[in-house]
């Protein structure tokens, strides 16, 4: 091996010790990976920074942003109510949902399939107490099985394709890699139902908003002529928050009924008093299509909605709230906010928020100018809380999320745009719609996982661009010539598993895709079994967040280290191996006719 090979390869495996080690960040050992190829030579100084403009980074990031948008939308809700008494369990849950990511996969493109499910993941984690990490990477991985059955479900497929034509005169047809692919994707989805278990339990980003969760917050709301639960009673409307929200009492014509019955029927112009969470506050206005009841108008003329936002804070024995009302101290006269909320341990308000006679203690949900916040509440002499990504008050955009990701999926399915560029244009119109504002929208992309990818990318790119890549296809040829045919099969998928987390999986087809044609050739096979054991390996990337897209999208949502990938993906490729090897024999004999 030349020397630049020698630094590639050990700057290779002191990276992947260092994610074992865990000690170190991701992000942090990444950018270690990548400063040691450019003291070392091995990546040039003008590609240093070229990751950040790959493909993945962008999709991984656009994806994030259209993710949280279908989250916010209010439909996730509709689509898992009538399916939840069903999904009583965590197995249920988990062999649901990475089935249904698996089906959708082999038509869509696997990262679109997992942007659209991630957000019924985290509203049935919430409703079942299931942990999301013990849904997330299940449901990665169904993605990765699911892409396997068609041409157009994974990248691999596609380029293989493309070899096969090279080579023979004739690409691979859409359903060609069904019959191996089916039956490895429905044992693989049966064995994640189970093997989840074999996760460690992990919290994701939405556990700081857990640790700050207050249930006692009262608001009040009005009952639009539109909404769909004029007419409907107490009751269902607790029914439609699962009971985490209660219903105070209701105030009607100057009338007052403290302690509403189940039984009573909502009217248009009805104000109700609610008591719950504020995630669960959020939700029930935007399902029920009500109105939160504000002293004043939601923001002023002159400021952009972008700027808008909610914060808790704690009011201070030294504030000047202490012993008035919204009403008196003027509150969006003088300061600009609304009081949406009040929280106060051990006591129930069920009375309006303008009559509340504010006590220190009180935690309040305030909506205003989000950067003049911090200076408004140090004059009112009210403590904020850690920041968390509050909603109550922004309102919802129904269909819109939905309906933008399915025609960017339509789009890339029928080859107008390419993934990135879909995906992209979807994050773009669905702010400039509004279904997300600015800030959600930058607060939902993990941007240390960006980091990770941006970095990696130039330093895997090292090992082809040094001729390691070579070195590997010579180490290959000289154990496979002693091998019998379905050993070489054996270890040229085993091969293309074990490089995907390197070079990616395009460039691992790239690469390994003539390398098994020619050993075929040369051992007087049939080239197409070993092309569809690149296209397996390649695409079904288990053992790490870095491989592909979808790894890496539940990364950050689910709490995962770098090695948990490992304690599942492990068993899975060894599966995909020992099933998938035989198969391939099975369906696409290795002696050519």
């Amino acid at each position: 091996m030349t020397t630049p090979q020698i630094f590639a390869f050990a700057i290779l495996a002191a990276m992947m010790g260092l994610f074992v080690w865990g000690r170190l960040r991701y992000d942090i050992v990444a950018v270690l990976a990548l400063l040691a190829c450019l003291f070392t030579g091995i990546v040039p100084y003008d590609k240093a920074f070229s990751g950040f403009s790959d493909d993945i980074v962008i999709i991984v990031a656009s994806a994030l942003i259209v993710s949280a948008a279908v989250a916010r939308s209010g439909m996730i809700e509709a689509a898992v109510r009538p399916i939840a008494p069903w999904l009583t369990t965590p197995t249920i849950q988990i062999f649901v949902l990475t089935a249904v990511v698996a089906a959708l996969s082999g038509f869509v493109k696997n990262i679109g399939a997992l942007a659209m499910m991630m957000p019924v993941a985290f509203q049935l984690a919430r409703r079942t107490g299931t942990p999301a990490s013990a849904m997330l990477m299940p449901m990665a991985f169904g993605s990765l099985l699911g892409g396997i059955v068609t041409l157009v479900g994974t990248s691999p497929n596609i380029i293989v394709s493309r070899v096969r034509q090279e080579i023979l005169g004739e690409p691979f047809q859409m359903f060609d890699f069904a019959p191996v692919g089916v039956l490895l994707a429905i044992g693989g989805v049966a064995f994640l139902a189970f093997g989840w278990r074999l996760l460690p339990e992990r919290k994701g980003a939405a556990s700081l908003d857990a640790a700050f969760n207050l249930e006692g917050y009262t608001t009040e709301v009005s009952v639009p002529e539109n909404s769909e639960f004029v007419g409907k009673t107490v009751r269902e409307l607790e029914t439609l928050s699962e009971n985490e929200v209660e219903v105070l009492a209701i105030l009607r014509r100057r009338q007052r009924n403290s302690s509403p019955t189940g039984g009573v029927q909502l009217r248009a112009g009805d104000i109700i008093i609610l008591q719950g969470d504020p995630d669960a506050l959020e939700r029930i206005v935007g399902a029920a299509k009500l109105k939160l009841v504000r002293n004043e108008v939601t923001k002023d003329k002159d400021t952009p909605s972008d700027d808008i936002g909610v914060i808790e804070g704690i009011v201070t024995p030294e504030s000047s709230l202490v012993g008035n009302t919204p009403v008196t101290v003027r509150l969006y006269d003088h300061f600009q906010i609304n009081l949406l909320a009040v929280s106060r341990a051990g006591r129930r308000i069920a009375h309006r928020l303008r009559a509340v006679r504010f006590q220190p203690g009180d935690v309040i949900m305030l909506q205003g100018n989000i950067k003049t916040m911090p200076e408004t509440l140090g004059d009112l002499r009210v403590l904020p809380l850690a920041e968390r990504r509050l909603s109550l008050g922004r309102g919802r955009r129904g269909l819109i999320p939905v309906l933008v990701l399915a025609v960017a999926m339509l789009l890339v399915a029928v080859s107008v745009l390419p993934i990135a560029v879909a995906f992209f244009t979807a994050a773009a119109v669905i702010i400039l719609l509004k279904s997300l504002s600015l800030r959600e929208a930058y607060d939902a992309v993990e941007w240390p996982i960006l980091i990770m990818l941006g970095t990696l990318i130039p330093v895997s790119d090292a090992l082809r661009t040094t001729g390691g890549t070579d070195v590997i296809a010579g180490w290959l040829s000289a154990v496979a010539t002693q091998l019998p045919p379905i050993g070489t099969l054996t270890l040229i998928m085993v091969a293309a598993l074990a490089v995907t987390p390197f070079l990616n999986n395009a460039a691992t087809v790239l690469v390994m895709g003539p390398i098994a044609a020619t050993f075929a050739k040369t051992l007087g096979l049939s080239p197409d079994p070993f092309l569809m054991a690149v296209a397996i390996g390649a695409a079904c990337d288990f053992l790490t967040p870095i491989g592909h897209q979808s790894n890496t999208l539940v990364m950050g949502a689910g709490g995962y280290q770098f090695t948990d990938y490992w304690k599942l993906g492990l068993p899975l490729s060894i599966y995909v191996v020992v099933a998938g090897v035989p198969l391939i024999a099975l369906f696409w004999p290795l002696v050519p006719h």
